[in-house]
């Protein structure tokens, strides 16, 4: 059973940084690309970043220059670097699989920017 956890979320001031982490069940790891999505309040839960098995990245324009998805084969693990952040990065943050596999989605964690 495939299981991804997301852990790292916080509140944070305007132009502060977290990182966000995301642990995988190993078989879908080393295979896959990754992705980091996010939800805000009342909004659809939309893909801001991918890293291949290989290591290219990929970002969304909102986030490109402040993000950074990284990973870690050994522990099967995905990272998210969040630089000056936003109020408007504001939102739940998941990781999955790109494409997303429905039944992936973990939990998320929430990141709250105060401006």
């Amino acid at each position: 059973q495939v299981q991804l956890v997301e852990s790292g979320g916080g509140l944070v001031q305007a132009g502060g940084s977290l990182r966000l982490s995301c642990a995988a069940s190993g078989s879908i790891f080393s295979i896959n690309a990754m992705g980091w999505y996010r939800q805000a309040p009342g909004k659809q839960r939309d893909l801001i970043a991918t890293i291949t098995s290989g290591g290219s990245t990929s970002y969304v324009d909102s986030v490109k220059g402040r993000f950074t998805i990284s990973r870690d084969n050994a522990k099967n693990t995905v990272y998210l670097q969040m630089n000056s952040l936003k109020a408007e990065d504001t939102a739940v943050y998941y990781c999955n699989v790109f494409p997303v596999i429905r039944s992936y989605w973990g939990q998320g964690t929430q990141v709250t920017v105060s401006s």
